[in-house]
């Protein structure tokens, strides 16, 4: 089996094995001694080595790779599906974000309803990149909500009960998403694996809401 924490491959081992030493005594000759322990010895490792290919858990499964932490560049890909809006962009390069790249984002998750801009968090984007990764898709994710304005959010939440009075996404910190070609579970049970802020999950509305609030999950 392979473990992978923050892009380091951790190789999980099976138990050491020891050596016995032979007995000494009786009438038999040293160079007897020597012959049955090695004879022995031989027979151990045998048996050893039939045992560990007759169980399955003890040979290391196949790797999957994991979100590097150390890519020269992070890039994403949105479709907004409320103005049909896409942009491919590379945000962070060779150890730092790209601020141009940034006023694009912001400009393709504004509020559709108002046309206003918000910022982004960066810290967003890094979560989106770390699920493409993981759910090993070139598709874009597919956004029904990025930013959200004090004004829209308050249409909304006098609308439904599902709407926080103080929304993460006020602030460019939270997006509903969806990715074609995945399933709608998969792409929570990614997010939830992360650990890197809040994560809703949608069915009947069909998206995942994540942000870069506190770790926690609901629906």
């Amino acid at each position: 089996m392979t473990d992978r924490r923050n892009g380091t491959i951790l190789g999980l081992q099976g138990p050491e094995t020891g050596t016995r030493g032979a007995g000494t005594g009786g009438t038999d000759t040293a160079s007897a001694i020597d012959r049955r322990g090695l004879l022995r010895g031989l027979s151990r490792l045998a048996l050893g080595a039939a045992a560990t290919l007759a169980v399955p858990g003890l040979i290391a499964a196949p790797a999957i790779a994991a979100p590097s932490a150390a890519a020269k560049r992070r890039s994403l890909e949105f479709r907004h599906l409320h103005t049909n809006e896409r942009l491919r962009v590379t945000y962070w390069s060779e150890g730092r974000y790209l601020p141009d790249a940034l006023v694009d984002v912001n400009h393709v998750l504004r509020d559709w309803r108002t046309g206003e801009v918000g910022d982004t968090d960066p810290g967003l984007l890094d979560i989106l990149f770390r699920m493409q990764q993981r759910l090993r898709t070139t598709e874009p994710f597919h956004v029904i909500c990025g930013y959200r304005c004090p004004q829209t959010n308050a249409m909304l939440a006098s609308r439904s009960g599902g709407v926080a009075t103080k929304s993460l996404h006020m602030v460019g910190k939270a997006i509903d998403i969806d990715v074609p070609g995945r399933q709608l579970q998969q792409i929570r049970q990614v997010a939830l694996d992360l650990q890197m802020g809040g994560v809703g999950y949608y069915p009947k509305s069909g998206f995942v809401h994540v942000d870069t609030g506190r770790v926690r999950h609901w629906g």
